[in-house]
């Protein structure tokens, strides 16, 4: 597991959040909109500096910026830009409530979202979706999900996975033997027993119970996992799996189950660009070349296309 993680983005350093605004605006005053000035200042700052960018663009122009944009772009760089002028957890409650309104549920998206996130992050969440949307997020997701998999989110959603980094050895043993006894060694499976240590558990700690499962008991627990489980059920326990394992080939995953095959799904490779982008692009990129022998920019090249495509890379810094 990754222990130094990078990101792509970096703060832009001399930074003025008056001249970045500036900028902004001499690229959408007039005819015509300069695309190229606007991907260079968005993705040359954080999200925290394009959060400031946007308030020094209200103060001196008297405008809001993200109108300016939606009057000059459109499509997926609009949706793109806008995401990365969003307050991180504003934008993962947004992203969940996209995941569940309407016909149909992103269950991919409520499974990486509530999997990866701290616990002070999944508490924030709740606060703000209830602020954006008053309504409670936990009764929305039970309303859109059932059974096992339901209960898999609920569990994630109580912010209840221990942090400690301190590892028990002799726990590990006992919740891989659990966990043998809930799934393995039974006709049927106790999915309760999966889902307390697998949403309990720090990911260090989990980490330490799954090499015990296979010192233990001869397989691994991916594997116990596909055996015992199906469906969304099964998505979800695997992501926690591969989370504890290695966070940045997760994230790879994700990128690259987006855009194989026909189509691009780009809600989730616009998610996954910006939330990690300040995180461990770096290490995303390396994996996704390790995993699929083709590097991260490649896939984006053969997917996207135009400005989108150009402010995409940018923010993994390729060209």
């Amino acid at each position: 597991m990754a222990t130094y993680t990078q990101g792509t983005v970096t703060p832009h350093n001399p930074f003025s959040a008056e001249s970045a605004a500036q900028q902004l605006r001499k690229a959408m005053k007039g005819l015509g909109t300069d695309e190229k000035a606007i991907i260079d200042v968005l993705a040359s700052h954080t999200n925290h500096q394009r959060l400031e960018i946007a308030l020094s663009f209200k103060t001196q122009f008297g405008k809001d910026l993200r109108d300016e944009l939606k009057s000059e772009i459109s499509g997926n760089f609009l949706n793109l830009c806008l995401a990365l002028l969003e307050i991180p957890v504003n934008y993962d409650a947004k992203e969940i409530k996209n995941a569940i309104k309407g016909a149909g549920t992103d269950e991919g998206a409520l499974i990486e979202i509530l999997s990866s996130r701290s616990n002070a992050q999944i508490m924030s969440i709740k606060t703000t979706y209830k602020t954006l949307f008053k309504s409670d997020i936990e009764k929305d997701i039970m309303s859109d999900t059932s059974g096992h998999f339901k209960r898999f989110l609920v569990s994630q959603l109580a912010a209840g996975r221990m942090e400690d980094v301190t590892v028990d050895g002799a726990l590990a043993d006992r919740e891989a033997k659990e966990l043998f006894e809930a799934g393995a060694n039974k006709v049927g499976t106790d999915e309760s027993c999966f889902n307390r240590i697998l949403s309990l558990r720090s990911y260090p700690q989990l980490l330490a119970t799954f090499n015990a499962y296979r010192k233990n008991h001869g397989k691994e627990i991916d594997d116990a996992i596909k055996t015992e489980t199906s469906g969304y059920l099964e998505d979800g326990y695997l992501s926690v799996v591969k989370l504890a394992r290695n966070v940045p080939a997760y994230f790879a995953e994700r990128l690259h189950n987006c855009m194989k095959g026909a189509g691009t799904k780009e809600s989730t490779l616009n998610r996954v660009i910006v939330t990690r982008s300040e995180i461990d692009m770096v290490q995303i990129k390396s994996e996704f070349q390790r995993m699929y022998g083709k590097s991260l920019a490649s896939f984006i090249k053969g997917d996207t296309g135009g400005d989108y495509e150009r402010l995409l890379l940018a923010l993994i810094k390729e060209k």
